[in-house]
């Protein structure tokens, strides 16, 4: 197919209980892939995804979850059709399904990568109560220099996440943030909301976490890439094992630069498919692009994003 596609990919924040069990009741594929997961990292995952439980906030197992779900729509997509992608990226944790879709990482090897990722992560986050705040309305500037400026005063807050224009999130310790927010307002701030996350994401407060993810990753990343995947860190492609093996340690402290992709990327394909549980990136691309946007979240989209594509 000669569409040039672009296949994204979510990350912490998009999970839901129930995500994945049309694909789970309908397809023999995603029924083995779930026991395969489950095998090799010792997660019931029939019960995390499909059953009330309190462990689906919990980034070692947040994490797994999406990843898990993302990669099963992705398989049952690119089963179904004769189609590579034009590049690959996803949202923080979603780059590392973006490297299961350029060939770069076995699904399941993902699951345990970013299993230990977050169990990682948590441990970094330990030792006090950290957290992760959105801030809406401002310029990047402007957050930039008022975190600057605490952290001049002792504080540990930093900006993290450029999803949009205006859309900033800032990773910290928690006491710092609850500071931050009537600061983040007088700036004229639309809103400054505390996220439902138990850790401090893309922050140096994570540094612990970086040599022993370094380690899995270069057991597990492949030197083969069927297409390049975009980088959190850089906001350019990479495709090649020495490039991922540098580039993937460094996105647990360094800012996810979102926007910046897609700034980047958006004059060289013609759609964009995200794949997984529902559809938080189209959200944040509503003024970043006018190109049509597809979800796989279910079997039904599966065949309609199909259809879809084949008309452009």
């Amino acid at each position: 197919m000669a569409v040039k596609c672009a296949f994204l990919f979510a990350g912490q924040g998009s999970q839901s209980i129930g995500m994945g069990k049309d694909f789970f009741e309908n397809s023999a594929v995603a029924k083995e892939m779930i026991a395969e997961a489950s095998e090799r990292t010792g997660i019931d995952f029939e019960t995390l995804l499909f059953e009330e439980n309190d462990n689906l906030g919990q980034t070692e197992f947040t994490q797994p979850a999406i990843l898990l779900v993302s990669t099963i729509a992705h398989r049952l997509f690119t089963d179904a059709v004769d189609i590579n992608p034009t590049l690959t990226m996803g949202h923080s944790l979603g780059e590392f399904s973006a490297l299961v879709a350029s060939g770069a990482l076995d699904a399941v090897d993902a699951v345990e990568l970013v299993n230990l990722r977050g169990k990682l992560m948590a441990e970094a986050c330990s030792k006090q109560e950290v957290g992760m705040m959105v801030s809406l309305g401002l310029s990047d500037e402007v957050v930039e220099q008022i975190c600057q400026d605490q952290r001049d005063t002792g504080l540990q807050v930093w900006a993290v996440n450029y999803n949009a224009n205006g859309q900033i999130v800032i990773a910290g310790v928690k006491k710092d943030l609850e500071i931050l927010a009537p600061i983040l307002k007088e700036a004229k701030a639309k809103r400054a909301i505390l996220l439902d996350m138990s850790v401090a994401s893309h922050c140096p407060l994570l540094e612990s976490a970086v040599e022993p993810l370094s380690q899995k990753l270069n057991e597990m990343i492949k030197d083969t890439f069927i297409a390049p995947v975009i980088s959190n860190v850089t906001a350019k492609p990479y495709a090649t094992k020495a490039e991922a093996l540098e580039l993937l340690p460094q996105q647990l402290v360094f800012p996810v630069k979102y926007k910046h992709s897609m700034a980047n990327i958006d004059s060289e394909v013609d759609c964009y498919i995200e794949f997984g549980n529902g559809n938080v990136l189209k959200g944040l691309n509503k003024k970043a692009t006018k190109k049509p946007h597809f979800n796989v979240s279910d079997m039904a989209s599966v065949e309609s994003t199909i259809e879809a594509i084949k008309e452009l």
